[in-house]
C-alpha cells in the first residue's frame, strides 16, 4: 500500500472517497500491493480476493460516478477472519479437512459489510477452529508480528491484527471466545473491541445457542477507536436469526467518542488477583493508566477481583469442551468429516479438547455455570463503585513465535490462557476492549484492557477514544523495515 495511504484512518479514507478525492480502485490496489510486498513475511492472509476485490472496487467507483447513495463503508477494504464465512470465497477455519472449503452463503456480518459498501480483501489467518491464543495452523502456517517478525501475534484473530498493524487493510473483523480479539490487538498494537453480547449477530446454525458457552463475539478491529466505531455501527443491530439480539441503538457509536474522562471512576487491577504479570508489563501499563488521571478520571485500586485462577479456568475449559463437542458433532453430521479420524491433519489441541468433552457429564456444565455466576458477581461488585475496570490485556509482551510461555519471572503459568487477562470476561459477558498505549524498551506493543458494565459498550468506546487522544498512540506504527 502506498506510503500516503497505508496508515490513514478508515474514517479519513471514507471521507475522501465520498468527496471524490480518492478512488476505491486506487485504495484497493494499494492494499493489494502492500499485501504482495509484506505478506510473504507476515503471513496475515490465508486467501486474497485479488481479482474479486478489484472488480468490487470498480463497481464502487461506478456507483459514485452515477450519483447513487453510498453506504457508510463505501469503497473501504476490510479483512475477514477465516472463521467467518464469505460466500464463494475459500474459508478454511484453519483446518486441513476444510482447506478447500468454499461456503455458498455469507455470514450475517459479511452481508452487513457488503451492504454498507465494504470490499472484502480476503480471509485472515487463525489457529484451527480458533483453538489457540497464538496464530498458526497446518493450512497456512504461522503469522508474524509486524513490530518484530520473530514474535507472536497472539490469537486467534491474529491474521486480522497483523494485517492492520502492517497497513495492509484499514479495517478487519475478529471473533472472541476467550480473548481472541483483544489478545492479538494488544500483541500487534491495534484496537479490538468485544461489544455487548447480542449487539452483533453471529447467526450460528444449526446451534443458535452455542455462543453463550462461553460468551462469544464478532467485533471490530482497527488502528483507531473511531475506525472501530465506524465498523461497529455497520455490524451492530438485531437480526431474526439471533436469539440474544439486543435492540437497535438510538444513536451511532461514533457519537460516543466525543466526551472526555472528567468525573469517570476507574478501578485499576494490575493482575485481577489471579494472574502473574511480567514486571515490564506492569510498568508500562502502570504508566499508561496514569493518563486516566491526567484526563480527569479518578483512579482507584481493585487488586483482587477474582480469588482462584484454577477454579475459574476449569469452568472456562468445561464450557469450551462442551462447545467443541458440538463442533465435532456438526462437522461429522453436516460435512461428513470426523475430526477424530483424521490423523496428521487435525491438531492435537483440537483433538484433546474434543476427547476431553466426551467425558463431560451434564453436572459438570452446571457446576461451571455456578462458578461463572460467581465471576459475574465479582465484576459487578467492582463496577458498583466504578464506571470502568482497567487491567493489562496480556501478562507479558509478545513472545517468540512457535513457542508457548510456561512461566513468567519464574512462576509457572498455563501456556494457553495463563498470560491473557481476557478470558474471565467471556465468562461474565461484560463489554471489553484492548487499547494500545505503550511499548516495552524493545519496542513491542503493550495493551490496556477496559471492561465496562453490561450494556455499556458505548462507555468503553468513549473512554478508549479519550485515552487514545491522551496517549497519541494513533500515530504509532511498526518499523517500516518489516
Amino acid at each position: 500500500m502506498s506510503s500516503n495511504l497505508a496508515y490513514r484512518p478508515a474514517t479519513e479514507l471514507r471521507s475522501r472517497i465520498g468527496e471524490g478525492d480518492l478512488s476505491p480502485v486506487t485504495l484497493v490496489e494499494s492494499c493489494l500491493e502492500r499485501i504482495d510486498d509484506l505478506d510473504g513475511e507476515i503471513n496475515a492472509f490465508v486467501t486474497v480476493r485479488e481479482d474479486g476485490a478489484i472488480e468490487d472496487a470498480r463497481r464502487a467507483e461506478r456507483a459514485i460516478e452515477e450519483g447513487r447513495n453510498l453506504g457508510p463503508l463505501h469503497g473501504l477494504p476490510v479483512a475477514v477472519k477465516d472463521l467467518t464465512d464469505v460466500g464463494g470465497v475459500r474459508t478454511t477455519y484453519g483446518s486441513v479437512p476444510y482447506a478447500d472449503h468454499v461456503p455458498e452463503e455469507n455470514a450475517v456480518v459479511v452481508d452487513r459489510l457488503q451492504d454498507a459498501g465494504a470490499i472484502v480483501l480476503g480471509k485472515t489467518n487463525t489457529p484451527e477452529f480458533g483453538r489457540k491464543t497464538v496464530t498458526t495452523n497446518r493450512v497456512a502456517g504461522t503469522t508474524a508480528n509486524p513490530w518484530d517478525p520473530s514474535r507472536t501475534v497472539g490469537g486467534s484473530s491474529g491474521g486480522s491484527a497483523a494485517a492492520l498493524a502492517a497497513g495492509m487493510t484499514p479495517l478487519a473483523t475478529g471473533s472472541d471466545a476467550a480473548g481472541s480479539i483483544r489478545v492479538p490487538a494488544a500483541a500487534c498494537g491495534v484496537y479490538g473491541l468485544v461489544p455487548d453480547f447480542g449487539r452483533v449477530p453471529i447467526g450460528s446454525r444449526p446451534d443458535a445457542f452455542v455462543n453463550v458457552h462461553p460468551y462469544t463475539y464478532v467485533g471490530p478491529m482497527a488502528r483507531t477507536v473511531a475506525d472501530a466505531a465506524l465498523l461497529l455501527d455497520v455490524l451492530a443491530g438485531p437480526h431474526p436469526t439471533e436469539p440474544f439480539s439486543l435492540p437497535a441503538r438510538e444513536r451511532p457509536y461514533a457519537e460516543s467518542l466525543r466526551g472526555d474522562l472528567d468525573g469517570l471512576e476507574v478501578a485499576y487491577s494490575p493482575d485481577l488477583g489471579i494472574f502473574t504479570v511480567d514486571s515490564t508489563v506492569r510498568s508500562v501499563v502502570g504508566d499508561a493508566v496514569s493518563a486516566f488521571e491526567d484526563a480527569g478520571a479518578t483512579l482507584s485500586p481493585a487488586d483482587a477481583v477474582f480469588e482462584d485462577w484454577y477454579r475459574l479456568h476449569d469452568a472456562l475449559e468445561v464450557l469450551l469442551q462442551d462447545r467443541y463437542l458440538g463442533l465435532y458433532d456438526g462437522c461429522k453430521r453436516d460435512d461428513g468429516i470426523d475430526l477424530l479420524d483424521r490423523p496428521g491433519e487435525v491438531t492435537d489441541e483440537v483433538i484433546s479438547r474434543i476427547e476431553s468433552a466426551t467425558h463431560l457429564e451434564p453436572i459438570d456444565v452446571r457446576r461451571a455455570e455456578r462458578v461463572r455466576t460467581g465471576a459475574v458477581d465479582a465484576v459487578e461488585e467492582v463496577l458498583a463503585d466504578a464506571d470502568l475496570l482497567v487491567t493489562p490485556t496480556l501478562a507479558l509482551p509478545p513472545f517468540p513465535k512457535e513457542t508457548h510461555p510456561s512461566a513468567i519471572e519464574g512462576e509457572p503459568i498455563d501456556p494457553l490462557h495463563g498470560w491473557a487477562l481476557t478470558w474471565p470476561f467471556n465468562l461474565t459477558g461484560h463489554p471489553a476492549a484492548s487499547v494500545p498505549l505503550g511499548t516495552t524498551d524493545d519496542g513491542l506493543p503493550v495493551g490496556v484492557q477496559l471492561v465496562g458494565p453490561r450494556l455499556g459498550d458505548d462507555l468503553v468506546l468513549g473512554a478508549s477514544a479519550a485515552l487514545e487522544r491522551a496517549s497519541g498512540w494513533d500515530d504509532s506504527f511498526p518499523p517500516e523495515t518489516v
